[in-house]
């Protein structure tokens, strides 16, 4: 084990700890806790779509579907046939990513704004599928959802996913990808097939998107097939997310996730104005940070390492 994995492992854990110390001393609520559960859900979502649409350079805005087809499997498996929870995440998530796998294949084939029109209407399906399938509740919801979603499951799956993703994107395959996002045609005629890398990246997203979206319907314990809840606009509120984190960024991502989920729960007291407020940061982010928080930036090991050293080389000097 090299000093950068034992050094992120030791800081994964210790937030880990934090909040559960934070949580037995009182200074943490179960609400609170419960706000953390859903931002480690959104950063499965983000950075499930920062694969496809930041590193493979497609443009999906019908993530939600996927969310949805593993929110209603997984839920489906628990209620009906008493699941254990994490087998019935697996096939939720199994299902999503062959769903992602059906909608790929053609849609993919499409580029720029008419794939994200494919996309938005395919998700947008999926929703109506569900909304006239009576053995999910139908157009009532799925209520009697059993609570399995807890920070704990939350956050380890949140972390396993951006070290699968983050390794993929390093890997031949993710170089792959890499290279259809910058050039299709220059990477076709150096023997990139990109039609099976950009269905891999789809697929693979889809997968990590149904994960959220079991960890999702186990929390809520309420699925409905709204606009908002596993519609057109979930899709765009994880897309805004991905957007402000940076396209291509994981650590941008995590920090989106984490920023836009718990931000709309401080602005809860401006009730009347929690909206207007919320649109307004977004807006004065995206006009002086164009290419997202961190920009084309991460955070690391690293770059911490390179910053003590220059803060230390500075002070030497004076």
């Amino acid at each position: 084990m090299n000093r950068r994995t034992m050094y992120t492992g030791l800081a994964l854990a210790l937030i880990y700890l934090l909040v559960h110390g934070l949580q037995a001393f009182g200074l943490l609520l179960s609400y609170h806790v419960q706000i953390l559960s859903l931002a480690c859900i959104n950063i499965i979502l983000v950075v499930s779509l920062n694969l496809i649409n930041g590193f493979t350079g497609q443009f999906s805005i019908g993530h939600a579907g996927f969310l949805a087809v593993g929110a209603y499997s997984s839920a489906y498996l628990t209620v009906t046939f008493h699941t254990p929870f994490f087998v019935a995440l697996l096939v939720g998530a199994i299902f999503a990513g062959i769903v992602g796998l059906i909608i790929g294949l053609p849609a993919l084939r499409l580029k720029g704004d008419y794939l994200a029109i494919a996309t938005l209407g395919f998700g947008e399906i999926i929703r109506v599928i569900i909304l006239n399938t009576q053995a999910v509740g139908g157009a009532r919801g799925f209520s009697g959802i059993p609570n399995y979603t807890t920070f704990g499951n939350s956050y380890l799956l949140a972390i396993l996913t951006v070290f699968v993703i983050r390794n993929f994107v390093n890997s031949d395959h993710g170089r792959a990808c890499l290279a259809i996002r910058e050039d299709e045609i220059a990477a076709e005629s150096l023997g990139v097939h990109s039609t099976y890398f950009k269905t891999l990246a789809f697929s693979l997203g889809a997968f990590f998107a149904g994960i959220a979206g079991g960890l999702f319907s186990h929390y809520l314990q309420y699925m409905a097939p709204t606009s908002g809840q596993i519609g057109f606009m979930k899709s765009i509120d994880i897309l805004i997310m991905l957007v402000l984190g940076g396209l291509g960024n994981i650590t941008g991502s995590v920090i989106a996730a984490v920023v836009l989920t718990i931000v709309p729960e401080l602005l809860r007291g401006f009730a009347e104005y929690r909206m207007v407020i919320y649109s307004i940061i977004l807006i004065l982010v995206m006009i002086y940070r164009p290419d997202g928080l961190l920009g084309g930036r991460s955070l690391g090991y690293a770059r911490l390492k390179n910053s003590i050293e220059g803060v230390k080389a500075h002070a030497s000097h004076k």
